[in-house]
């Protein structure tokens, strides 16, 4: 049986913020109008789920400082960097290692190994490598982040925040809990102190502890944080927000996994109404919220219902994405496991399969969801008593899960 991290997709997104792209210490477009113009539009896109025309704009933004900055220009690392971001959004990794490198190397040549700007860059590089499962890898880039942030600009400054929630996400990745906390914590109380107990980033720290007791099945302690980051978020933005839809989403996941399926539905729904509303009917947003009340239906056996919003949500998101999406594979694996789960195992098999693929592809063959896609398939050879091929599967799944990183 998959975990239900696999089974679930994104039922916490925006687990940190985007200090990639847009954040606000990214460099400047201010000297550039066309450059400033071209940001806004491709932020604009990215918002509205529109991928393939941001990246196209970003290229043209790249373009624009090359030519008239110089390619070793900071301003030409910030076009890298939101190039970068925008391909990773659609899992092509391996296009954006190369722009996040690239986007460094500038940054430590023109403002020196120490300045904050590089500790942003870092941080880049660092969550693409936690996102490909190269923790190894990660992990010292997003402490030099950290360290650059702490001397560059005090121990209290919400930057350093940021670098404690990125490296407490990566623990937490690893199932390293106790590491996790302390870090969620302390980042939580340097944004309450210099932002204010009601400030939509205290409502994102409140959010990632309480994902990590969630992570934990510790519900009682999560709801409570939950519950106040749904708050602060509804009074910064008022009821209709995306964030205020997430956060719906979240404590509805909340509830689901404590078996309250009546307020876990009322929550989901929200959710999707607002993102139908805010983002369109076609927002990968929405086939998240999709794809949790799909959940949520066939827990209860409402099989029919579960199966026509798993195709709805697949749809949305290869659309989007296009066809080898990791969300694209979540989305296959989620409509395979309910087709495994009424016996229909012809349809799932090739479901399993594509899933398989595609995570293989876009993560390499050795990342632990690979594994969790290896038993899941294995499930279903020893559903229909093909052993032999189950064994095989289950030896690589484990081969992979033994693997340090």
């Amino acid at each position: 049986m998959p975990t239900r991290g696999d089974r679930m997709k994104r039922p916490l997104i925006l687990l940190l913020p985007l200090l990639l792209a847009f954040g606000a210490d990214a460099p400047a477009y201010a000297q550039a109008d066309e450059w400033k113009t071209l940001n806004e539009e491709m932020a604009s896109l990215y918002r509205q789920g529109q991928y393939d025309r941001a990246i196209g704009v970003a290229k043209k933004a790249l373009e624009v400082a090359e030519k008239s900055r110089g390619p070793d220009h900071i301003d030409v690392a910030a076009c890298l960097n939101n190039l970068g971001f925008l391909y990773q959004a659609q899992g092509l990794y391996a296009q954006t290692e190369p722009l996040y490198k690239r986007s460094l190397a500038i940054m430590e040549k023109a403002l020196g190994p120490d300045h904050p700007n590089v500790g942003t860059s870092l941080n880049n590089l660092a969550e693409l490598y936690r996102a490909q499962g190269r923790y190894t890898e990660a992990e010292p880039l997003y402490k030099r982040s950290l360290s650059i942030r702490e001397k560059g600009l005090g121990p209290d400054h919400p930057d350093v925040a940021a670098s404690l929630n990125n490296l407490a996400l990566l623990y937490q990745s690893q199932a390293q809990y106790a590491q996790a906390e302390p870090l969620y914590k302390r980042s939580l109380a340097i944004k309450q102190k210099a932002l204010g107990p009601d400030h939509p980033d205290v409502a994102l720290s409140l959010n990632n502890l309480g994902f990590l007791f969630y992570t934990q099945g510790q519900y009682a302690q999560a709801e409570p944080l939950y519950k106040s980051s749904l708050a602060i978020y509804e009074k910064a933005y008022g009821p209709n927000h995306p964030d205020v839809a997430r956060e719906l989403s979240n404590l509805g996941t909340l509830y689901q996994s404590e078996g309250q399926y009546a307020q876990a539905e009322t929550l989901c729904k929200r959710s999707l109404a607002i993102r139908e509303k805010v983002l369109g009917p076609d927002h990968p947003d929405v086939a998240t919220s999709l794809n949790n009340l799909a959940d949520l239906y066939r827990i209860q056996g409402q099989y029919a219902q579960a199966e026509s919003l798993y195709n709805r949500s697949l749809a949305i998101d290869e659309k989007a994405y296009g066809p080898v999406h990791p969300d694209v594979a979540t989305d296959l694996n989620n409509l395979a496991f309910l087709y495994k789960s009424l016996g229909r195992y012809a349809q799932a098999e090739p479901l399993y399969k594509r899933s398989l693929a595609i995570k293989e592809k876009t993560f390499g063959p050795d990342h632990p969801s690979v594994a969790t896609s290896l038993d899941n398939l294995a499930a279903l050879y020893r559903a229909t008593n093909r052993v032999k091929e189950a064994e095989d599967l289950e030896k690589r799944a484990d081969a992979i899960r033994a693997i340090k990183r």
